[in-house]
């Protein structure tokens, strides 16, 4: 089952993904059920995605389906993302300044503003024409905690989606110790198009990325290959803060993106990027100026 944000005759909603990806997709609202959770964050947050499931199986052959809506982005009202920066291999290599794989992960923290939704594009603005996409899988945590080890890190994951980590490729050069600057443009990123459960170690320990720009194959690894993987980021990250549900953790990006290029590749309007995630699916974007 996927759960998703909408909008539909002007107003905001989440249901359930129906016949996802297809020419017949449509989606199951699930709001009305639920007047204590506004929203799937406030669902997550309540550890309800089990009872949206449910419903969802009750509802699936009689209730009601909307077959013209849009995509929100996955959780609007997200109000913690955390980022981990330059996590694969190749990745690292990609910089060409020698060093080996770093002791500790790169973190930076990102904006629910700075995010669209599947199907909707992502904003080039007039001040830099570099925006730059990145493929990632995003987990979001249905259960908090302090000092969480990695070897119970996954009871801590509630769901799975995806998400372009876009980028304003020369703004996070603007400061010498951080780079929140360049990742946080107004629509310049996206994440959806919905959430999956998570319920198999599995479903990440498995899982591929692959991120395509007009058809074209720029990113493509697995995130077993990952240098910091995701059991290790939850238990880094829960050492010094403490971690709660709702919270959204950008795990790391592959090799390819457009500034590493020769020459440097970044989107221009009209552009098509696909983020594809192995059993969550595909994430859409066109590419627009503001």
């Amino acid at each position: 089952m996927k759960f998703a944000s909408y909008t539909t005759g002007g107003q905001a909603l989440y249901g359930a993904v129906i016949d996802a990806a297809t020419a017949n997709e449509k989606m199951l609202p699930l709001s009305q059920d639920f007047p204590e959770w506004s929203t799937l964050l406030d669902a997550i947050k309540s550890n309800g995605l089990s009872e949206l499931q449910s419903a969802a199986d009750v509802n699936a052959a009689s209730g009601q389906l909307h077959d013209q809506f849009e995509y929100d982005m996955v959780l609007p009202n997200a109000t913690r993302i955390l980022c981990v920066g330059v996590n694969f291999p190749d990745r690292n290599a990609e910089y060409k300044d020698g060093t080996a794989q770093p002791q500790y992960m790169s973190l930076f923290p990102r904006f629910a503003s700075g995010f669209t939704a599947h199907n909707k594009p992502l904003i080039r603005p007039p001040e830099s024409h570099k925006l730059d996409y990145e493929g990632e899988v995003a987990i979001v945590l249905g259960k908090g905690g302090r000092r969480i080890t990695p070897e119970r890190a996954y009871d801590h994951i509630a769901a799975l989606t995806i998400c372009n980590e876009g980028t304003i490729r020369d703004w996070v050069r603007h400061a010498k110790f951080n780079v929140t600057q360049g990742k946080n443009w107004d629509n310049s990123g996206a994440i959806g198009p919905w959430l999956v459960p998570f319920k198999e170690p599995e479903q990440l320990d498995e899982a591929r990325i692959q991120t395509r720009v007009n058809g074209e194959t720029r990113q493509d690894d697995y995130i077993k290959n990952m240098m910091f993987p995701i059991r290790e980021e939850i238990a880094y990250i829960s050492t010094f803060m403490t971690l709660q549900p709702g919270d959204v953790i950008v795990t790391g990006t592959p090799t390819g993106s457009g500034a590493r290029l020769d020459p440097p590749q970044f989107l221009s309007p009209g552009d098509i990027v696909e983020v594809e995630v192995s059993g969550i699916g595909v994430l859409h974007n066109t590419v627009a100026d503001e």
